[in-house]
């Protein structure tokens, strides 16, 4: 087991990395939570292991409700939100109720919005059952739901009390989601940690077969690097917490484009990283040689390096409406070198629309 803080003053909290320990759960959720109730949300993908998670709690004292929803991006809308408000109505919640998120990262933001916009804001653990989760959206305290015309545009800032990664989840996850968790690896890599994107070049078998000590290395750095940042740019406003968003602005346009769930986080995240990396190149940023050493990770990886052929009239206006954009105007990250990674305002579009084209 080890366990990294995050330091936000009154918000601080603790990540757990461990492997086949459900015991430890319901103690960990014990000592964060003064209440006497719990919501276990779900999905039926994982409903074993949110079953497990509830009975942990209830061998802690608590008496837990289970909601199991679909699988699916979909999920992350008002009307899903709005049910999970009547499950908790009919628990009956309080304001101490513990709400436990476990699955992936659609899972982890639905619970979390409804956490945090219930009763002005209850309490939240996150037990995330991806690699993706693992590595990211569990960490961070970013909670929202998808609007129709821009995914993640209905959300605030709620940190969880706590973090619970057990590795041994992984077991049951399909290949195609754990190489979808691996772009977000790859990002930390590029943004923040040349070593860390070396060590995926020297161990790409390890990593792809699971190998334990592989996986726990590349979840706990990926942790301690978000963290890093969170701690010095909870709210995103210094512009630093920004570096997290590497490739996603072409990312949430590739989803969008794609129909929500058409492509996975991960793959669209990868795709994104491309564009990105690709129009620093165009920018006279970085050299070919990293945009190529980019490429030949991710697709030893299994993860595709290029948008599908969508329409860039609709992915630049959907990248217009991005959270980062300001009066209509896009603002990404992009390169520097390997290890470091700058926000930009100033990049024309012909530029953005030739790497689409591209």
């Amino acid at each position: 087991m080890q366990t990294l803080r995050v330091n936000l003053g009154p918000r601080s909290y603790d990540i757990v990395v461990t492997s086949a320990d459900r015991a430890g759960l319901g103690p960990f959720a014990r000592q964060r939570s003064p209440g006497t109730t719990a919501l276990v949300v779900t999905d039926e993908h994982v409903a074993g292991h949110a079953q497990s998670v509830k009975q942990a709690l209830e061998q802690s004292g608590f008496k837990a409700g289970l909601a199991v929803r679909p699988a699916g991006e979909a999920q992350k809308s008002l009307d899903v939100a709005a049910a999970l408000y009547e499950v908790l109505i009919d628990l009956p919640a309080d304001r101490k109720t513990l709400v436990v998120a476990v699955g992936g990262g659609v899972i982890g933001d639905l619970a979390g919005f409804v956490a945090a916009t219930y009763a002005r804001g209850l309490d939240l653990l996150m037990v995330p059952t991806t690699l993706l989760a693992m590595v990211d959206s569990s960490v961070g305290g970013k909670v929202a739901v998808n609007h129709p015309r821009a995914k993640n545009l209905i959300g605030c800032f709620h940190q969880p009390r706590g973090v619970w990664i057990d590795t041994a989840m992984l077991a049951t996850l399909p290949d195609r989601e754990f190489r979808s968790g691996l772009a977000e690896v790859v990002k930390y890599g590029v943004i923040l940690d040349e070593a860390l994107f070396g060590y995926l070049e020297n161990n790409i078998a390890a990593v792809l077969e699971r190998d334990a000590a592989a996986v726990e290395h590349v979840v706990t750095r990926s942790c301690r690097l978000k963290a890093d940042v969170v701690e010095k740019d909870e709210r995103e406003e210094t512009g630093l917490r920004a570096v997290l968003n590497y490739g996603h602005t072409f990312a949430h346009a590739f989803e969008t484009a794609a129909g929500y769930g058409g492509w996975l986080h991960g793959e669209a995240v990868a795709a994104g990283m491309m564009c990105a990396c690709l129009l620093a190149e165009r920018r006279g940023l970085v050299p070919a040689t990293l945009t190529q050493r980019q490429m030949r990770l991710l697709e030893a990886f299994g993860l595709p390096t290029r948008p599908l052929r969508w329409s860039p009239d609709e992915l630049l206006a959907t990248m217009r409406s991005d959270k980062k954009a300001l009066a209509g105007k896009m603002r990404l990250i992009l390169p520097r070198r390997l290890g470091e990674v700058a926000l930009f305002d100033d990049l024309p579009e012909t530029d953005i629309r030739a790497v689409l084209q591209q």
